[in-house]
């Protein structure tokens, strides 16, 4: 047996060596011997994945906005989204890091759409995450129509004048702004300009002042998904491209009864004229082409003037070229080549010759400008199809519905 002293000791230097070994535990967290995680904490590589989803579920999603799935604390494998009616899968795209996935093409409105995600955490655990929306079921949709249709104009291009013009058919437009944010005109050289609702189904945009000639315009209307109100939304996107020709200018003087026109703003020619009578007055202001024939029977009925009414007549004139929608064309009339040039006899018309209206058709089209000065006429009502140019700058800003 040791000594009582010794025995002491040994216990003494056991202590000791038990008070460092606990002092060094506290020193990195309380973990146990061997590095493994104390009771109660939980180590990072540990977590699971966690999946979430945009929108995040349910019924009236907007077919325009994006699915996004992320993942956090790991990555996604992969992203299924299928349209439960058709079987069609949407396409998207997976990020590199794999952290997130977005659909590259809009949704169809009133679907349903199942969505699956395979995503594997830090700690090496795959997982499956599923999800379903539903889009909106629109109770009628709006196309954007384009006057002048884009087709009919492709070879020619369009005048100085020419509004670009989008036209929603019968669809009254409740939510005028949201509408027309969608819809933009880039003009080349850039050209400021601005929208005015003529009515609830019809917005213009002009610049400032003419087109430049040689100007090229990128229209579009980005309103698939976009509120018309009402229940009504639009149908599609749509782009087009317009190109605007040479300046031609037609200026009528109802004093002078000439009519001179202008050639990238060189006068080219002088033609004798005779517009609306007292009774018929031509409209005065810019006026701007809208549509032109050779030979084109000519009809009040079609404004609304039918007989009995004195006003009345229906004839077949040759050379015809619209510019207003209540029967103003420049055309060729033989019966008041006596008149031309001294007095006015038309119904609002203005008339030329044979040899005058064979020129003036060859060389004016779509979008081309005719100025009426000094008829005894009103003004072009804004409303008379293309009559946006009566409209000082400051009031046609003040049309448009974005303040």
């Amino acid at each position: 047996m040791l000594p009582k002293k010794i025995l002491l000791s040994v216990a003494g230097i056991l202590a000791g060596a038990l008070l460092l070994s606990a002092c060094s535990s506290g020193d990195d967290g309380g973990s146990p011997a061997g590095g493994a995680p104390a009771s109660g904490s939980a180590s990072p590589s540990a977590t699971p994945v966690a999946v979430t989803f945009e929108p995040a579920g349910g019924t009236g999603v907007n077919p325009a906005t994006p699915i996004v799935v992320k993942a956090a604390n790991g990555k996604l494998l992969d992203v299924t989204v299928t349209n439960t009616a058709k079987g069609k899968t949407v396409a998207g795209k997976l990020a590199d890091d794999g952290s997130s996935w977005t659909s590259s093409e809009p949704l169809g409105y009133g679907a349903t759409y199942k969505i699956v995600a395979h995503a594997q955490g830090a700690n090496g655990q795959p997982i499956e995450q599923d999800n379903q929306i539903s889009t909106i079921a629109p109770k009628k949709q709006a196309n954007a129509n384009l006057i002048p249709a884009p087709a009919a104009v492709a070879s020619t291009g369009v005048g100085v004048g020419q509004p670009i013009v989008f036209s929603f058919g019968k669809v009254a437009v409740k939510n005028k702004a949201a509408v027309e944010k969608a819809l933009t005109v880039e003009s080349t050289p850039k050209q400021d300009g601005s929208w005015y609702w003529i009515d609830d189904s019809n917005v213009h945009y002009r610049p400032k002042e003419y087109w430049k000639a040689g100007t090229t315009l990128k229209v579009s209307a980005k309103i698939y998904g976009v509120d018309f109100g009402g229940g009504v939304f639009g149908a599609e996107d749509r782009t087009e491209t317009y190109k605007v020709h040479d300046s031609w200018i037609a200026k009528a003087d109802g004093n002078s009864e000439q009519m001179q026109i202008f050639h990238n703003g060189a006068m080219v020619k002088s033609m004798p004229i005779s517009m609306g009578k007292d009774a018929t007055p031509t409209h005065l202001g810019a006026h701007v082409i809208s549509d032109k024939q050779a030979n084109y029977t000519m009809d009040s009925c079609t404004y609304g003037v039918c007989p009995p009414d004195p006003k009345a007549y229906r004839s077949n004139e040759k050379f015809s070229e619209r510019i207003s929608n209540d029967g103003e064309f420049v055309h060729e009339n033989p019966n008041s080549v006596g008149q031309q040039g001294s007095s006015n006899v038309s119904h609002g018309c203005i008339n030329l010759n044979d040899a005058n209206a064979q020129w003036f058709f060859q060389n004016m089209g779509l979008g081309d400008v005719v100025e009426v000065t000094n008829s005894g006429g009103p003004q072009l009502p804004v409303w008379d199809l293309y009559g946006d140019w009566t409209k000082s700058w400051a009031d046609w800003q003040a049309g448009s519905a974005i303040k």
